[in-house]
């Protein structure tokens, strides 16, 4: 799977729901936080308006995305911020 990603030039990154249930994305290598909400939902994408960032590690160690922000570790980002392989994405959006 890895080398297949690596052949294809792709990327995977996650979101969390509700602090349970995460899912993981494609999406190719350099795309945005815009591009990314859109891969979502058209929705998301409208009405972004930032989105929050944290490495998967940080979010294992931290036991979420609560305890990556308590430790710093998750930033908010603009619609031109690049994805990269292995982040964490809340997406804040407002339609």
């Amino acid at each position: 799977m890895r080398a297949s990603h690596r052949l294809l030039d792709l990327i995977t990154f996650f979101t969390i729901t509700g602090g349970k249930e995460a899912r993981a994305w494609t999406l190719r290598r350099g795309q945005t936080a815009i591009e990314a909400a859109g891969l979502i939902h058209t929705d998301i994408q409208r009405g972004f308006i930032r989105a929050e960032v944290a490495p998967q590690v940080a979010i294992i160690a931290a036991g979420g995305l609560a305890g990556a922000r308590a430790r710093g570790q998750a930033r908010l980002e603009g619609r031109e911020y690049v994805v990269q392989d292995g982040d964490v994405i809340h997406f804040r959006f407002n339609v």
